[in-house]
């Protein structure tokens, strides 16, 4: 799946472009149960890939869509969270912090991988390999609508929000 034209170095992540296919999986999530991109055919799913669990940046990440999920799914939008968390800890997130949409748990980074969200980053000056805090809105057929790479944890979904035209 890894194309040449889409990537800058030999070690540089896949970036995924608006009109591709979204790559499948298929996670455990936080509540136990396999959850597949799949089962979401036909509707609209936004999908967000978070470093850690229960820190600061993503637990301020996580809550935004929290507090924003009445009005995303009342635009007709699924929201799933992808961190390389165990099931264990992010059922200790959805808890700690009253979180009702699906966390799904990647502990071998395969699905950050497939989608470009794991690999070189800048932290602090220095260069880091880790999880790029990225979110993609797939559309009904399971097409990539938006692919946003190294997005801030703070009014992340407030300018995700804007651009899909959700007040």
């Amino acid at each position: 799946m890894t194309d040449s034209s889409t990537t800058t170095a030999p070690d540089a992540p896949l970036r995924l472009q608006p009109g591709e296919t979204a790559p499948s999986f298929t996670l455990p999530s936080s509540a136990g149960t396999p959850v597949s991109l799949a089962d979401f055919a036909g509707s609209k799913v936004i999908l967000y890939f978070y470093p850690a669990a229960m820190t600061p940046g993503c637990t301020t990440q996580a809550c935004d869509f929290r507090d924003s999920l009445g009005s995303l799914q009342g635009a007709g939008y699924t929201v799933l969270g992808i961190s390389k968390d165990s099931p264990d800890k992010l059922a200790a997130f959805a808890e700690r912090d009253g979180l009702t949409f699906p966390l799904l748990s990647d502990e071998d980074l395969t699905v950050h991988k497939a989608y470009g969200a794991y690999g070189e980053k800048n932290s602090y000056g220095r260069i880091i390999t880790g999880v790029l805090r990225s979110t993609f809105v797939i559309d009904e057929k399971g097409a990539i609508e938006l692919a946003l790479y190294n997005v801030k944890a703070t009014g992340h979904v407030a300018s995700l929000r804007k651009k899909l035209g959700i007040a």
